[in-house]
């Protein structure tokens, strides 16, 4: 019994050592409404902030048995440079399977881009004022539409600040989030999230999304005519890391469930992305890169 009492006495001055630490109590959670005003007004799409650089992905696809062993897989490496019209990224594979392409499979590759390129940049010599000023309020509307998003999950979901973890040598704070039950999505967006509850790391002093951890809470549908459906259970990972000092980017994807197509066709899915080699792209034309060296 002495040697049990001396045991929990050890644990217990570890455990307040812990919580102390050397400078003192451990530091108050930050005031959650003022917190997440912060988050919200942070958040902005990766499709908008990936126009300013240049990055590597590595893809890889498993498909799994009941058990949970991988079946069959694939991987892809590719080089992605971002487009001087937003959203039209150039996506060039180069390694399939832990195998580079060869030189005449990238050079066909770069000359169907730059077909595409010449086609896309006769098109817009070709616009008149009207076109553009169309263009651009198409593009102001996507971002409406996705600030109307963000300003939905902020309603719709059910936000607790739960904890503080370091990663990557910065503090974040960690929050949990779940669906109200009963709210009517307006937005598209609004109307997934709504099936998703999860967990998030948020960097405490930039106030950005560092981690997310999802889980599907009802089968979704996906793609064309939403014919495929993702699983109940399904989960997804995403992470991003500040590169250059300046701009959080993506670091790493995975969504890890079952898909079912037309309701027949099923398949349990691990699929992952990695990001890395990030360099600031400038370009006068898709052809004419300047590219600075990032942090991976």
């Amino acid at each position: 019994m002495r040697g049990l009492r001396v045991r929990g006495a050890i644990v217990a001055l570890g455990l307040s050592g812990f919580l102390l630490g050397q400078d003192g109590p451990a530091r108050p959670l930050p005031d959650p409404r003022v917190f997440l005003e912060d988050v919200r007004r942070n958040i902005r799409s990766d499709g908008f902030l990936l126009d300013q650089y240049t990055f590597t992905e590595e893809f890889t696809e498993r498909r799994l048995d009941a058990k949970g062993r991988v079946k069959k897989s694939r991987s892809e490496t590719y080089e992605v440079y971002p487009s001087y019209e937003p959203g039209k990224l150039y996506r060039r594979l180069v390694a399939r399977n832990g195998k580079r392409l060869s030189e005449t499979e990238l050079a066909e590759q770069d000359r169907k881009q730059e077909e595409r390129t010449a086609k896309r940049e006769r098109r817009r010599s070709s616009e008149d004022e009207a076109a553009r000023r169309k263009q651009l309020a198409r593009k102001e509307e996507r971002r409406r539409e996705e600030q109307r998003v963000v300003e939905e999950v902020f309603l719709m979901d059910e936000i607790v600040v739960v904890g503080r973890e370091t990663i990557d040598g910065r503090s974040t704070v960690i929050v949990d989030f779940t669906p109200k039950p009963g709210y009517r999505p307006i937005t598209e967006g609004g109307k997934v999230i709504q099936k998703i509850q999860g967990r998030a790391w948020i960097d405490e002093e930039d106030r950005q999304l560092v981690r997310i951890e999802t889980r599907l809470l009802d089968n979704m549908g996906v793609g064309p005519a939403r014919v495929a459906r993702l699983q109940r259970g399904s989960s997804g990972y995403f992470q991003r890391r500040k590169v250059n000092g300046e701009i959080w980017l993506p670091a790493e994807a995975s969504f890890r469930g079952e898909a079912k197509l037309l309701l027949v066709f099923g398949a349990r899915v691990e699929i992952s992305s990695r990001y890395t080699d990030y360099r600031k792209f400038s370009v006068g034309t898709e052809e004419e890169v300047v590219t600075e060296k990032g942090t991976n």
